[in-house]
C-alpha cells in the first residue's frame, strides 16, 4: 500500500489544489501554495469543491487524505479576496463554508495530514476532516476576533460539537496561538508526531479505515455526524443500518470471521 505523501504535488509548480488516487484506493488532496502557507483563493475553492465530487460519485477511494505542501498546512481564505469583484468572497460569500460542509459530508473517511501550522478558516477543514494527525512543533491560530469577523454558523457548531463549548470559546474568543502538545490534549488532534514520521502514522490510519467495510465505515461516519447535530432524528441511521445488514460485506465480514480470515469486501 502506498504511503499518503505531500510529494506526490510537485513543490515548484503552485496553482488550485491537486487529486491523487493510489491503487489502494487511498485519495489525497494536497494543497498546492506554499509560498503563501497554502491560503485559499476563490480558485482553489472551487477545484476542492470539483475533486469532493469526484470523490463523491467514484467508486474507487476508500479513504481521503488532505494535507498541504510546504511548512504550512494551511492559512485559511486570502483575506485579500474579501473585497469587491467578480473573483473576490462576494461573488459567493459562503462558497468557503459550503465547501467546507461538503467535505465533512463526504462519506468516505477523512484525514487531515496537518504537516504545519493550521489558521483561520483551514482550521474549521481540517475539523471537518474524521481525523487529524499534526506534527511537532506545529500550531493552531483563530484570529476572527482581533479581525473584526463573526465566524459562519456551521464552522462554530462544528467547534462546539467536536471539541466541546468551553474550548471553542478559547480558539475563537481570545485569539492566541495554541500549540500541538495543547491541541492533541483538548481533542483537535487525535496524534502528534515528529515530521519525519507523519507519513507513517497517516498511513497506518489510512491502511486500517481501507481493511474495513467500506459500507459500514461510510455509514457510521455519516451517523455519526448526524448524531452530534442532532441526537433525535434517527431515520438515515437506520436506512444507514438495513443497508448494511442486507450487504454482502457483512455475509463476507461474518463467513471471514467463521474462518479466521481476513476479509474481502466489496462495498455492497
Amino acid at each position: 500500500m502506498t504511503r499518503p505523501s505531500a510529494a506526490i504535488a510537485e513543490p515548484g509548480d503552485e496553482g488550485p489544489p491537486l487529486l491523487h488516487v493510489d491503487g489502494d484506493g487511498i485519495a489525497q488532496l494536497t494543497l498546492r501554495r506554499p509560498r503563501h502557507l497554502n491560503r485559499l483563493h476563490r480558485e482553489d475553492l472551487l477545484a476542492l469543491q470539483q475533486h469532493l465530487g469526484t470523490l463523491q460519485a467514484g467508486r474507487h477511494a476508500r479513504v481521503l487524505v488532505l494535507t498541504g505542501l510546504g511548512r504550512a498546512f494551511c492559512a485559511g481564505y486570502h483575506l485579500g479576496e474579501l473585497g469587491a469583484g467578480a473573483d473576490s468572497a462576494s461573488a459567493d460569500p459562503r462558497l468557503f463554508e459550503h465547501v467546507v460542509d461538503r467535505l465533512e459530508a463526504l462519506p468516505l473517511p477523512t484525514i487531515a495530514r496537518l504537516n504545519g501550522g493550521v489558521y483561520g478558516g483551514a482550521t474549521d477543514l481540517a475539523l471537518a476532516c474524521d481525523f487529524r494527525i499534526g506534527v511537532e512543533g506545529m500550531e493552531l491560530r483563530m484570529p476572527a476576533a482581533r479581525l473584526g469577523l463573526h465566524f459562519y454558523p456551521g464552522g462554530m457548531q462544528r467547534y462546539v460539537s467536536r471539541l466541546g463549548l468551553g474550548t471553542a470559546k478559547r480558539l475563537f474568543l481570545c485569539a492566541d496561538s495554541v500549540p500541538a502538545t495543547e491541541l492533541l490534549r483538548l481533542g483537535y488532534l487525535d496524534r502528534c508526531v515528529a515530521a519525519g514520521g507523519l507519513d507513517e502514522a497517516v498511513h497506518e490510519l489510512a491502511a486500517t479505515l481501507c481493511r474495513n467495510a467500506p459500507l459500514a465505515v461510510q455509514g457510521m461516519k455519516l451517523s455519526l455526524n448526524d448524531l452530534a447535530r442532532d441526537p433525535g432524528e434517527l431515520s438515515a441511521l437506520r436506512e444507514r443500518e438495513a443497508a448494511c445488514a442486507a450487504s454482502s460485506d457483512l455475509r463476507e465480514g461474518l463467513a471471514a470471521f467463521a474462518e479466521r480470515r481476513e476479509p474481502r469486501f466489496c462495498g455492497r
